[in-house]
């Protein structure tokens, strides 16, 4: 695959969709969604997707399988897959093709596996249904393609349940299922955007590795367009559902011609203005923290550092480094082993149950995927309504009014958004809401656990914008979880960096992100993908981690340096 290139010769397209509509059902009415989109993909090719979210990505995507979503419908356009009308075949022929000749990779994975199943179980489940292969001969396969993405102890991972792997290897044990029949056509939908850089690096050169191997075409989706430079042969850029922009991978990223690719090309322009040290009384301090979950070996080791007040602390580091965990800690979910919690002043109580309300209401969390975090049949008026009442009491009209206050706050029109349930939002809304929902309690300190990582790159800017302008207005702290080091530039006043369980760097902003830096840092710092073709080949290539390289990534087993 070489990034460019842009035909294949004589060679009949795999799939083509043209003239592709699809509409999608809101407030009983249908709308289209998507406008009249054009795609041509050979084998071997892939073809990148790039917008914000609602330009129509994963709908398009899930339409090369013939397949619109619940709530969408395909109402125009052909789609032929190698010589196959989708929307003209039967049910049986579409099943038949989905799994076999064209296979999906979802976003999560967590929630994509079934979690009474062990992976290889899952794994064997395709080929054998469709007859490629009896279960023994899946099952040799599935040991072969987890030494292929790098998986350790690909003898036997595959006995593992989903929980027991962690998110980058559960990711490659999907494209690995994916893989199982050997398709010709594998949909990639935002399969790394929850990943830290570390790992995400290691699987998007996993996913490279078996597209070349196997000739394999592709889409891949994705709201980053630096990952999308490094993948793709050809971008489309989508808006609400139009082509935006198309072209070889090198003439979007170095000369694009339209105004919206030329904006996701500068997002995060955004920067916090560094701030001077202040004298006075952090408003937490954490001092010899360790903590366990029951009999592991500990997870936190002896963590110490201070949020000051109307201050953004960003946590940083791969999975399992403990981030996490640590605003478990703080929250009184998990109680520490060792150490103390001083909370303006005063020592917080290491359990939830054990706090009073008034120190709960001053500690409040914002989930990274509010879609699991917003109750689905609640409405937005009882997701806002509910602290509201919890904490203060309020009731009836009051509480309308500070809901609709709250949602003005948050930058949503309080009567286009307060009846809406989570469904009929868009992920920057949701997020929104969270925070709203949030600032309810009226906190000192916010916790904010990867607030941005499943939103698009243009949404993210405006909520991060948000949150400063929130901390300028209310004097709120914020302890910022995150691997985006984007987001780390834009918000952060200081930096902790984390590595299984420890703290191995914390500083200034500045300090901590100009050189020289710690070798650890420097290695989070490396895997931060450029918007330069060739970006990642020539990274795995100075790691050693190339096409046919034993090697597995990078030795966590201590930090570096």
């Amino acid at each position: 695959m070489a990034s460019g290139e842009s035909t294949r010769g004589e060679r009949a397209p795999l799939l083509t969709m043209t003239g592709l509509r699809i509409e999608g059902q809101a407030d009983e009415e249908w709308h289209e969604i998507v406008h009249g989109i054009d795609v041509v993909l050979h084998r071997g090719e892939v073809l990148g997707l790039i917008g914000e979210s609602g330009a129509g990505k994963s709908t398009i995507g899930l339409a090369a399988m013939g397949y619109a979503r619940p709530g969408c419908r395909l109402t125009g356009g052909d789609i032929v897959f190698d010589g196959i009308e989708l929307r003209a075949a039967s049910r049986g022929r579409q099943r038949l093709l989905r799994g076999a000749r064209i296979a999906y990779v979802a976003q999560s994975a967590a929630a994509a596996f079934n979690p009474a199943h062990r992976l290889i179980d899952q794994f064997s489940e395709a080929p054998v249904h469709h007859r490629v292969k009896s279960r023994s001969a899946a099952e040799a396969d599935a040991r072969d393609l987890y030494g292929r993405l790098r998986l350790p102890e690909p003898e036997t991972i595959g006995y593992r349940y989903p929980h027991q792997v962690s998110g980058g290897q559960l990711q490659r044990a999907m494209v690995a299922m994916a893989m199982a029949c050997r398709p010709d056509l594998i949909v990639f939908d935002e399969p790394t955007t929850a990943l830290d850089v570390t790992t995400q690096i290691e699987v998007l050169a996993a996913i490279k590795d078996v597209v070349r191997q196997f000739d394999t075409a592709a889409i891949y989706i994705s709201h980053d367009l630096a990952v999308v430079a490094q993948m793709a042969d050809r971008i489309m850029v989508l808006r609400h559902g139009n082509l935006v922009e198309e072209g070889t991978a090198d003439s979007i990223v170095n000369r694009p011609e339209q105004d919206y690719t030329q904006r996701l090309l500068a997002v995060r322009t955004f920067r916090k203005p560094a701030a001077e040290p202040s004298a006075e009384e952090p408003l937490l301090r954490i001092e010899g923290i360790s903590a366990r979950y029951r009999r592991s070996a500990r997870v936190l080791e002896s963590i110490d550092l201070d949020i000051g007040r109307q201050r953004t602390v960003a946590i940083v580091g791969e999975s399992g480094s403990g981030k996490s965990t640590l605003a478990r800690v703080v929250t009184g979910l998990l109680p520490p082993e060792e150490g103390r919690l001083v909370f303006d002043g005063a020592v917080l109580a290491p359990a939830l149950a054990r706090r009073p309300r008034e120190s709960l209401r001053r500690v409040q969390m914002i989930h990274q995927m509010p879609d699991t975090a917003l109750n689905p049949r609640q409405r937005m008026r009882e997701v806002v309504g509910r602290p509201l009442t919890f904490y203060s009491g309020l009731r009836g009209r009051k509480r309308t009014e500070r809901v609709r206050e709250l949602l003005q706050m948050v930058e949503l029109e309080p009567d286009a958004f307060i009846d809406r349930y989570p469904g009929e939002l868009s992920g920057g809304q949701k997020q929104r809401m969270c925070i709203a929902r949030a600032l309810a309690a009226e906190p000192d300190l916010i916790i904010c656990d990867e607030v941005t990582s499943a939103l698009d790159q243009l949404v993210a800017e405006r909520v991060l914008q948000l949150l400063q302008r929130l901390q300028d207005d209310l004097g709120v702290s914020y302890m910022f979880i995150t691997h985006d080091f984007a987001t780390v530039r834009a918000i952060s006043d200081e930096i902790v960096v984390m590595f299984q369980g420890r703290i191995v760097e914390q500083g200034a902003r500045n300090e901590v992100l100009e050189p020289p830096h710690h070798a650890y840092t420097d290695l989070l710092l490396s895997s931060v993908p450029e918007m330069k073709i060739g970006w990642l080949d020539r990274t795995l290539a100075r790691r050693g981690q190339g096409p046919g390289s034993d090697k597995e990534g990078p030795d966590r087993s201590a930090p570096p340096g």
